[in-house]
């Protein structure tokens, strides 16, 4: 069994029109679509936007079983980058966790860890270019944040990815995750790109992407 976790309505649509004999239902509130996706099993839980709904929707997600997938758009933060390339996320971070002054560790580095990053399983992943990705409970323009995100390695940013990695990773599931840019970082205002971008790079998702 697949099972998806996507953040926004829109993005979840790429799935769920893969899906046979799609039924919906709610379970904690949460949308559920089950069906099949190439013969396989699989089901598509919507999380919402943010670090908080998205570890919520995972642990939902475990529950129904499989190993999880996670895509959705993110923004780009290397000038080499182009909207709608697609990229394997081979880690994560949270790059607003911040136990600094409390542990002496390191920003993004979770209570109990001496390391930031959260790995990602390459397991029966896509030969897709690989990135780290920095996940926080904001999108602006903060140029705190970009350095703070360079400092970590981080080639790209979303809201969700690194929750969903934690909890695949507490939980010692497979997670696999791809992240198609709608912004980039020095082109101008991040927001107003990814406003601008995000329908074509929806469609992209869908049409290019083969992990459905």
């Amino acid at each position: 069994m697949k099972t998806f976790v996507i953040a926004m309505e829109s993005e979840a649509r790429c799935a769920i029109r893969n899906l046979e004999g799609a039924r919906e239902e709610r379970l904690w509130g949460r949308r559920v679509v089950r069906g099949s996706m190439r013969g396989e099993e699989a089901a598509v839980v919507v999380s919402g936007v943010g670090k908080g709904n998205a570890a919520a929707a995972a642990q939902l997600a475990l529950s129904l079983g499989g190993d999880m997938v996670n895509f959705g758009l993110a923004g780009g933060l290397e000038g080499s980058m182009r909207v709608g390339d697609i990229y394997r996320i081979d880690r994560a971070v949270q790059y607003d966790f911040d136990l600094v002054k409390v542990n002496g560790t390191p920003m993004g580095t979770l209570d109990g860890r001496k390391d930031p990053y959260i790995p990602v399983s390459p397991v029966g992943g896509l030969a897709l270019p690989a990135k780290t990705l920095g996940t926080g409970d904001r999108f602006n323009d903060s140029e705190d944040d970009m350095r703070l995100l360079a400092a970590l390695g981080a080639g790209l940013r979303d809201m969700e990815g690194a929750a969903i990695a934690h909890v695949c990773e507490v939980a010692g599931v497979p997670c696999r995750m791809y992240k198609c840019v709608s912004d980039v970082y020095g082109s101008g205002s991040m927001p107003e790109q990814f406003a601008a971008n995000m329908e074509r790079c929806l469609a992209v998702l869908e049409k290019e992407a083969p992990f459905f």
